[in-house]
């Protein structure tokens, strides 16, 4: 495996935890609270959206159907 295709893997895993920890603090109805400014439901929809999103994309870019891991094989002599 590649080191582009394990980073690929990495970041995915990672943005998926970070938009099943968002899923989990929506389920528990904990509020974000930035100075005096209380953040809602639907700016963390959209941010379970876009991190879920990148999650699946990164994943789906380091599978086996990347252009890096159907290299040419090299010729038998």
């Amino acid at each position: 495996m590649k080191l582009r295709t394990i980073g690929l893997r990495v970041s995915g895993v990672i943005f998926g935890l970070v938009s099943l920890g968002l899923i989990a603090r929506l389920w528990a109805r904990s509020e974000i609270v930035i100075g005096s400014y209380h953040l809602g439901r639907i700016p963390s929809l959209f941010l379970i959206i876009a991190t879920g999103g990148l999650s699946i994309w990164l994943v789906k870019l380091a599978g086996p159907w990347c252009a890096e891991s159907k290299a040419a094989p090299t010729p038998k002599t």
